[in-house]
C-alpha cells in the first residue's frame, strides 16, 4: 500500500513539475537497509493521535536500553518529506528515532486540516517522548529533539517545558512567529502585519457561517516569470519528485498549505522568549551559510544559553538541508547527540 501511495504522490507532482534539482545527493525518499521501521501512534496531552515512524537500528541487542531522538518535519509537510530521512540516518548510528507528523499533518489527527496551532504542535513533542519513555528498549533519561525548519521553533517550545528532552538541535530553523509577524528580514510592516488580521479574522467568521476554508499558498503550486526566487527553492521540493509526497488522502500540491483563518495563531508564538532557561542542557544550531532563514538560527543562538553551538553549511541555502545528503553534517549531528545522550 505504501508503495502505491508513493507512486501515485510521485506521479501527481511529476504532473506538476518535470524538472528537479538532485545535485549533492538529494535523497529525500531514502530508505536504510541498517534499520527496521514500525508505524507507531499514540496520543497527545489534547486527546489526539499522532502518527511516527519509528526507527530501530537492526542491530540492536535484546534487553539493552537505546538513547532516542524525536524528529520534526518542516512547517506543513509530513514525517516522509525530510524527518525520515534524518531519522533513518541517526538510527544507523545507533539511536532510536521517532519521526512524527505534527497534529493536524500527515497521518496524524486533527480537524479542520492543516490548522496552525503551535500549542498542539509543541505538545506533540512531549507526547512523542511520552511513548519513548514508555518503551522497553529506550532509555527515558537519554531523550533527544531534532526540528528541522518550523519544527526546530515547536521543539525548542516544547524543551522549555519538558526537561525530559536532554539535548536539542535544529536544521534550517524558522521561527515561525517571527516569521508570521515580521516576514523575513522584518519586509513585513505593522500595516501589513494588521490587514493579514484582519482578513484572517474575516474567513474566520466566513467559514464559521459556511463558507469554504481557504488556505495559504507557502509553496506555489506553478511557477512564472514573476516567481520569487524562495518560492523556486520550496517549488523544487514540494512540487517535484524530488519531494513530493501525498498524505492520507491528500494530493501533492496541498503540503505546505496552512489553513488561512488560523494562520494568526502563530502571531502569538513566541519559542525563543525564555529559551536560556533550557540551558544548561545543550542546543545545536544547523544552517546553510546561504539559507534565507538563516536569521532565525542566529537568533536563537544569541539568545540561548551555554552550551550552544551554531554550525554553518558552507555554500548550503534553507531547503538545500532538507534531502542533499551530500551537504547534510549527519556526522555533526550524530556527534552531539552521542556525547549529550551518552549513558551517565
Amino acid at each position: 500500500m505504501k508503495k502505491v501511495v508513493l507512486a501515485a504522490a510521485l506521479m501527481a507532482a511529476s504532473s506538476l513539475a518535470l524538472g528537479q534539482d538532485l545535485s549533492n545527493g538529494a535523497d529525500n525518499f531514502y530508505r536504510s537497509e541498517q534499520v527496521s521501521l514500525e508505524k507507531v501512534s499514540f496520543t497527545n496531552q489534547y486527546q489526539m493521535k499522532v502518527v511516527g515512524n519509528l526507527y530501530l537500528p537492526k542491530d540492536r541487542k535484546p534487553g539493552v536500553k537505546y538513547p532516542a531522538i524525536v524528529v520534526g518535519h518542516p512547517m506543513g509537510a509530513a514525517k516522509e518529506q525530510s524527518s525520515n530521512l534524518y531519522a533513518q540516518k541517526l538510527a544507523e548510528q545507533g539511536f532510536v528515532t521517532l519521526a512524527i507528523d505534527l497534529s493536524y499533518w500527515g497521518e496524524s489527527q486533527g480537524e479542520p486540516r492543516h490548522l496552525v496551532a503551535p500549542e498542539i504542535y509543541t505538545d506533540d513533542f512531549s507526547a512523542a517522548v511520552d511513548y519513548l519513555s514508555t518503551q522497553s528498549f529506550v532509555d527515558g533519561t537519554r531523550i533527544g529533539g531534532l526540528g528541522i525548519c518550523g519544527s526546530g521553533s515547536f521543539v525548542i517550545s516544547a524543551a522549555k517545558i519538558d526537561p525530559r528532552i536532554q539535548a536539542v538541535a535544529t536544521v534550517s530553523m524558522y521561527d515561525m512567529g517571527a516569521a508570521a509577524r515580521n516576514g523575513l528580514n522584518r519586509s513585513q510592516s505593522l500595516v501589513q502585519r494588521k490587514a493579514m488580521i484582519a482578513a484572517a479574522t474575516q474567513q474566520r467568521l466566513a467559514e464559521f457561517t459556511g463558507a469554504e476554508a481557504q488556505y495559504v499558498p507557502g509553496t506555489v503550486n506553478e511557477l512564472d516569470a514573476d516567481t520569487p526566487q524562495i518560492q523556486r527553492e520550496f517549488f523544487d521540493f514540494y512540487r517535484t519528485p524530488r519531494g513530493a509526497y501525498a498524505a492520507a488522502g491528500e494530493q501533492p500540491e496541498h503540503t505546505t498549505q496552512p489553513l488561512f483563518s488560523s494562520l494568526v495563531k502563530f502571531l502569538n508564538f513566541y519559542p525563543f522568549n525564555d529559551i536560556e532557561t533550557i540551558a544548561p542542557r545543550p542546543m545545536l544550531f544547523i544552517s546553510g551559510d546561504q539559507a534565507h532563514s538563516r536569521e532565525f538560527s542566529e537568533d536563537a543562538y544569541r539568545r540561548a544559553g551555554e552550551p550552544k553551538e551554531l554550525y554553518w553549511v558552507k555554500d548550503a541555502g534553507h531547503v538545500d538541508l532538507y534531502d542533499r545528503t551530500r551537504l547534510i553534517p549527519f556526522d555533526k549531528l550524530t556527534g552531539f547527540f552521542q556525547k549529550h545522550l551518552a549513558a551517565k
